[in-house]
Order: C-alpha cells, then structure tokens, then sequence
C-alpha cells in the first residue's frame, strides 16, 4: 500500500503519554551530566514520557526487598478499581500473616480489617503481615497471589522480574531490575492516580503503635509524594522516590546503596538533577487533531487524525526547538472507517531523524457515501 509522508516540524510543544520504556535519545540529553551513584543499579526516568533519562546497571538483577510490595499493592489497587474489593471490605487475619517477621503493623490474629487499613499498613509501615493478609484475601492464598504477581508483571512488561512472595522477603527465584521497578512505579502512579496518594502519608497508627513512613524524603521536599523503600541485609538499602514539579513528574529507583541515608540523599540528587537538566512537554492530547487526510468513497471527504495516547516528551531543557514530527497516513483511505481505527504513523524526528514512533487513530466514524459519490471517487482513484 502507498504511504504519504507529511513532513510536520514543531515549532511548539504543548503537554503524552508515551508507549515502551526506552533510552533518551543522545541528541535529546541534556550537557549536564547525571550525579554519581555509589549503587548496585539505578534508574532516572520521566513517568509520562517514559523515556529513561539516565541509568547504571538498569537490567541487573537485583533483590528487590519490600519494594516487592509495590505489586502488592498494584494487585489490590486494581482490584479496588474492578469493583471486586472495596475498601471498607473486612479482611480476617490468619495466624500465617500474624506470624510474619520483620517490619510488621502488628494485626492480631483472628481479628477482621478492613481493606483500607491494611492498605496502609502495607505502605506506610511496609508490613509483611498486612502484604500477606491482602494477598490471602484476594486470591484465597499467597502461593495463589503470587502466580498473579508473576501474571501482572508479564502484562507490563517486567521481564526482569520473578516474584515468590507478597512481602519481599528474601528467597534466591524472587527478584527485579532497576529498570522493572520504575516501569511498575511509572504503572502504578498511571493507573492508580488517586490510590497513588496513600504513598503520601507520613505516618500511620494502627494497634496503639504509630510508625513513621521511611521515605523520609517526604519530610525533606513537598514535591516529593512517594514512593517505598526497601532493605536486606542481602539487598542493601533501596528507594524508589518520585516527585512532580511544573507538570513534569520524575521517578529516581537505586538498589543496593550502604545505607538508609545515602539511598535517600542519591534518589532526591537524581531527582534535583532530572529537574533542573530536563523538561517534559505534551505535543500531542487525544482531543486535538494532528492532521485532517482525505478519505474517498465516504460521506465526508477527510477524516480528523488523533494519536491513540498522549504523546509527552522529555528533551534538555532549550532543545525543543530540535523536535519535529513526521506523518504517515495509509493510502488511500477508503470509508467506511470506524473511530479508533489505525490509519497512519506518527514518527518523531531529532533533526530529521526518527526516535520514535506512534500510532494514529480515526477521531470519528467515517460512515460510507452515497452511490454516485462513491462512484465518482472510484474514478479518482484511477489517477489517485
């Protein structure tokens, strides 16, 4: 099939959503250098572009710890927005999730609570026994929830990932990547915008004990609004934290650093530098045509092009003026089409050059015209 090329260059970038996790292009980082991280592996990536700024050891496997719960909590987040849990829901609590050792928010055995509370204790105080009570409740058993821990992290994308238990307790099949981790952070903030605020607390009572949130870069920069710590003597201390600052929103993952304090002072350095070296920009809404091509044989004659997700990017800040755009639509586009039907690419260019690529869909039906307009286009098409 023919294909149109129209070459489209931005002279403007206003606030998308892109698709696959992928480098920053060379011609789009920024001359300032990313600070030096004493970690096994880290990540700096921008949670609506996701594009990843900068990164060491991104694919290494890691021992993830208690950011395991981070799928934990995904799990319930989803089922929460399926309708098929609720948060008032009341959870009984087996001797299994009672007995559970390490950082606990200490439920009593044979004790009901509700969904909403363990989901707190599950994130502010990083409980084990409140990770396994969810996971019992949820799918009947851990064994059950961790088939669908490995099931969700196959559907987003976590290839780098194995999960053998809700809590992160160290098993030698249970693991992640840096890399992973912020695709499951970037995930679950898209997902679960308003469940995403309990990351926010600072601290939780439950049982008569008040405990602190670890990240403590909560305390340290109100942009910062999340997101879990993590620790092993195996693992080291780790800390996925994201912060939002004018539109933009940065996720920092190390793994593996000596101490509580220095994960804290490396993810806030990554996040300061992706702030001041970077800025994100949507170029594309869902609600605004990038281009009107023509259509034959229908009831209108051109059809309103839209990307299929927002398009953001993420560019040094000062470069935009190096983006552009180049269109690509099937040819000829023939009615009838259905809204939402792919009909064209859209390629964005650095300096000409393609580095990355999405779809374009149809913004409406295009119903099919009448006879003698479809035979007239017919004839146009002989010459087309």
């Amino acid at each position: 099939m023919a294909v149109r090329f129209l070459l489209l260059f931005l002279s403007f970038v206003a606030p998308l959503r892109a698709g696959a996790d992928v480098v920053l292009p060379e011609a789009l980082r920024s001359s300032i250098p990313p600070p030096g991280v004493e970690a096994t592996s880290w990540v700096l990536q921008d949670q609506k572009s996701g594009w990843i700024i900068a990164a060491s050891n991104a694919d290494e496997r890691v021992e993830p710890a208690s950011i395991s719960k981070l799928m934990t909590a995904y799990i319930v987040f989803d089922e929460l927005k399926k309708g098929n849990l609720d948060a008032d829901d009341d959870v009984l609590i087996s001797e299994r999730a009672w007995r559970m050792e390490g950082s606990r928010m200490f439920v009593r055995v044979n004790t009901r609570v509700p969904v909403g509370e363990l989901l707190k204790g599950l994130i502010v105080q990083s409980g084990n026994d409140a990770a396994v009570a969810l996971a019992e409740h949820v799918a009947g058993s851990e064994e059950s929830f961790v088939e669908l821990m490995n099931q969700t992290a196959r559907r987003l994308g976590l290839d780098g990932s194995s999960y053998q238990n809700s809590s992160g307790l160290p098993h030698p099949d249970h693991y992640s990547t840096a890399r992973d981790i912020s695709t499951l952070t970037r995930a679950l903030i898209r997902d679960f915008p308003t469940l995403y605020e309990l990351y926010s607390i600072k601290s939780y009572k439950y049982n008569n004990i008040d405990q602190r949130n670890r990240n403590v870069l909560l305390w340290r920069d109100d942009d910062v609004d999340g997101v879990k710590t993590g620790h092993t003597s195996s693992a080291g201390y780790c800390l996925v934290g994201s912060a939002e600052k004018d539109g933009m929103r940065l996720i920092a993952t190390v793994m593996g650093t000596e101490s509580a304090k220095y994960r804290a002072d490396a993810v806030y350095s990554l996040l300061t530098h992706g702030f001041s070296a970077y800025e994100g920009f949507l170029v594309y809404d869902t609600d605004r045509a990038v281009a009107s091509p023509a259509v034959f044989k229908g009831e209108r004659d051109a059809v309103e092009a839209i990307v299929a997700e927002p398009l953001y990017v993420t560019v040094a800040k000062g470069s935009a003026d190096k983006l552009g755009a180049r269109l690509a639509f099937d040819e000829p586009l023939v009615a009838p089409i259905d809204a939402g039907e792919p009909i064209g690419r859209l390629s964005l260019t650095i300096r000409g050059e393609p580095v990355g690529d999405y779809p374009l869909i149809a913004r409406e039906p295009v119903g099919a015209g009448s006879w003698f307009g479809s035979l007239v286009d017919s004839v146009k098409l002989l010459f087309h």
